[in-house]
């Protein structure tokens, strides 16, 4: 399948959350998106180098130049469980604005078409680092890294096109 491109509505799927009160939530990502300015970034792994100390916390530190620009929401992706997003959610104390969204089987990284074979890591089927930045369903900016490169995907290029 062909990666999500600009011009594209992203499609629909469930993913899932814990929410204020600790309680897991599934969400429709249509529901969210719908109607809707969002952000949506993936990292390939919760608690890994980059994601962890480059990717997350730029969207995190931007996020308050992301919502002036009319971004309703800014989602982070990962092929991880709730329970582990959860975790590495709590790491950024300072966080206000990212929602960290679990894609635990990779289901919807795979509508997307932004898998990433990590098996030889022993990480197994991951996604793609990206950014999207999505107007009422349908992609405006589309950067999408390829393998584990972190060059085009992060919050500075998201403001550069807002």
């Amino acid at each position: 399948m062909a990666p999500i491109a600009v011009n594209d509505v992203i499609p629909d799927g469930t993913l899932a959350f814990f929410d204020e009160q600790e309680q897991l939530q599934q969400v429709s990502l249509h529901s969210i998106a719908a109607g809707k300015k969002v952000v949506i970034f993936a990292v390939p792994g919760a608690f890994t180098p980059t994601c962890s100390l480059k990717h997350v916390p730029g969207f995190i530190e931007q996020s308050e130049e992301l919502k002036s620009k009319g971004v309703d929401e800014i989602l982070c992706l990962s092929v991880n469980d709730p329970f582990v997003m959860k975790a590495w959610a709590k790491t950024y104390p300072d966080n206000k604005h990212v929602k960290f969204l679990a894609d635990g089987s990779g289901k919807y990284t795979q509508a997307l078409g932004l898998e990433l074979d990590l098996s030889e890591k022993g990480l197994g089927i991951r996604s793609r680092r990206y950014a999207l930045l999505v107007e009422d369903l349908k992609v405006k900016v589309a950067n999408i890294e390829s393998g584990g490169e972190f060059t085009i995907s992060g919050a500075d290029e998201i403001l550069k096109a807002l």
